[in-house]
């Protein structure tokens, strides 16, 4: 499908919305065209199915993922998050339904618009930070400058360090680089933050809160509720291939944990809160960081742990985030 074709119904479109469309002429006429484009959503699914042999892992999904959002993917391991976004991507195609970029089908324009940072990625060997960001640049015909990308993404101490050789932290900063080398209009971050330890997490959400300033859109999978309510405009709560809900942060803790959210200083609370070992439950991922609540029963995602007590005054429900300066 050319990408003329979404203009050959905006016509009919606008005389309907708008009756006066059909006495516009020449420059106007394309206005009024571009701007009833640019209001369709970024991003569509529509009854989306993947079946694999004994299983579905994505059962009847529609998403709409509007332009200039962070929208989440939330759920635990096994949920269909990748395969959804992988869905989106182009990289797999559905057993049936569609995912649509600007009205079409996936396509040659999505590739060029589009960056993508997946979980796992293999970096061509025996190559520099800054050598890897040059054999990237070149496969696109639009890219943004290295300067730029290398003082985004932090990129200045390491550049002519083998890229075998980064931590964690750095090697996800230097991913999110080759994902923003095409200055993306939609980037897709798969659990960017999966093993990092709390301080480079927090770094790689200051991150994403800088790209979300430049007015990008971002579709985020994770199984972190602090980082969905940290970093999110919108969440998708999914479970065995399914949205089961769908919202913006507050309102799913609200409908969902009716807890409070507090976020202070670590030292400023260390040796103030007493917990309760019996509930408590530590992220391995992130030892040191808390971010504690008691979902019901039923819930999805899995408590990790409760605050029982802050200087003596009981708190049933409580949700606490932990952080540097």
């Amino acid at each position: 499908m050319t990408q003329e074709k979404p203009f050959s119904v905006i016509p009919s479109l606008l005389s309907l919305c708008y009756p006066g469309y059909r006495t516009l002429t020449g420059l106007d006429s394309m206005r009024a065209a571009w701007y009833f484009s640019a209001m369709a959503p970024l991003l569509e699914v529509k009854d989306l199915i993947k079946v694999y042999p004994g299983v579905t892992a994505i059962d009847d999904v529609n998403l709409t993922i509007e332009h200039g959002v962070c929208f989440g993917l939330l759920g635990p391991n096994g949920a269909g998050k990748t395969t959804l976004i992988e869905i989106m991507e182009g990289i797999q195609q559905p057993t049936s339904g569609s995912s649509l970029y600007k009205g079409d089908p996936v396509g040659s324009q999505f590739r060029r618009e589009a960056g993508i940072q997946f979980q796992v990625t293999s970096l061509q060997e025996f190559l520099t930070v800054r050598e890897t960001l040059r054999l990237f640049r070149n496969l696109y015909p639009k890219t943004i400058s290295l300067e730029e990308v290398i003082r985004l993404c932090s990129l200045e101490e390491f550049l002519d360090r083998d890229n075998r050789k980064l931590s964690g932290g750095q090697r996800q900063r230097l991913l999110m680089a080759l994902a923003l080398i095409n200055d993306p209009e939609i980037l897709f971050l798969d659990e960017p933050t999966t093993g990092l330890d709390p301080q480079s997490r927090r770094n790689f959400w200051d991150l994403i809160k800088l790209i979300q300033s430049r007015q990008k859109t971002i579709v985020l999978t994770t199984h972190y509720m602090d980082e969905a309510y940290t970093l999110c405009d919108e969440i998708a709560i999914m479970n065995r291939g399914k949205i089961i809900t769908q919202g913006t942060p507050g309102l799913l803790l609200k409908e969902h944990f009716g807890d409070v959210v507090l976020q202070f200083p670590e030292e400023d609370v260390i040796g103030k809160i007493d917990t309760d070992p019996r509930r408590r439950q530590h992220d391995p991922d992130a030892p040191g960081t808390g971010c504690f609540t008691q979902p019901d029963e039923h819930s999805v995602l899995e408590p990790r742990g409760s605050v029982h007590s802050i200087n003596g005054t009981g708190f049933d429900k409580l949700r606490i985030s932990f952080h540097g300066n």
